[in-house]
């Protein structure tokens, strides 16, 4: 008797269901236009920037693009909720996926410029050049301290040392930060910072690093965006370390900091 009620009971809601269907317009199907763009095909293009102004579906020569700055890689999209796409985030900067940084592009200023006659045949092209968008503020997630997932760049990597708190660099002078200790990936000591390197507005943009070495031979300098490390400094004061999240045989693989 107890089965035969419950079974009665799932027929009744499952008829109830079909009956409040029956009332519905029938859903339509989406059909993909000819110049629609997959977001799959979409991260990971290329983005150009070009100080001359050109307008959405311009048509270029072949070879164009040879102008123009290859400035990086399409990392992420960030949507609203309306399903408007309403910024790219770039990888700019960097080699080899080191020293990348990521910045947020309003969709709007990104053009589609024609490469060919095919829907698929097109560039990122943005009205700017290399250096703007390289000095550009950097993308944060809003939830997380690190760059966008999917991005090659460094990223902060989330430390935490019984003694040590995790210090910004408004608490710290170019004296505390300099000579500064470096750790990697697996917490070994990996090299020293050697020096800052400063925004226009004297803000630190970058801190260059010794890597490797002994005794002062065999290091290699190397320059590592501030977002990308994690600076902690012990209750005293008198100890501050810096870590990022790599090894040392990749730190010395990048190009080594020349001074300008």
């Amino acid at each position: 008797m107890k089965k035969f009620l419950a079974t009665t009971a799932l027929t009744l809601v499952l008829l109830g269901g079909n009956a409040f269907a029956a009332n519905m317009a029938p859903m339509t199907m989406y059909e993909q236009q000819p110049t629609d763009i997959m977001a799959s095909q979409f991260i990971g293009m290329r983005l150009y920037a070009t100080e001359k102004e050109m307008a959405a579906d311009t048509a270029v020569q072949p070879g164009a693009e040879k102008e123009w700055d290859d400035i990086g890689e399409v990392n992420e999209v960030i949507l609203s909720r309306d399903g408007q796409v309403k910024a790219v985030v770039l990888g700019v900067g960097g080699f080899l996926g080191m020293g990348e940084k990521n910045v947020a592009i309003p969709m709007k200023d990104i053009k589609f410029i024609k490469d060919g006659e095919d829907a698929d045949e097109y560039f990122l092209v943005v009205n700017s050049n290399k250096q703007m968008l390289t000095d550009a503020p950097a993308y944060v997630a809003p939830t997380t301290t690190a760059a966008p997932a999917g991005g090659m760049g460094l990223v902060r990597p989330d430390v935490k040392r019984d003694g040590y708190r995790a210090t910004e660099m408004t608490d710290l002078t170019s004296e505390n930060l300099t000579g500064a200790k470096v750790y990697g990936a697996k917490d070994e000591n990996i090299g020293e910072v050697d020096k800052l390197v400063l925004n226009a507005d004297g803000s630190v943009n970058q801190l260059v690093m010794d890597i490797g070495g002994f005794l002062g031979m065999g290091e290699r300098h190397i320059a590592v965006p501030l977002e990308s490390v994690n600076i902690m400094r012990n209750e005293k004061g008198d100890d501050v370390r810096v870590y990022v999240d790599s090894t040392e045989a990749t730190l010395k693989a990048q190009p080594e900091y020349k001074d300008n």
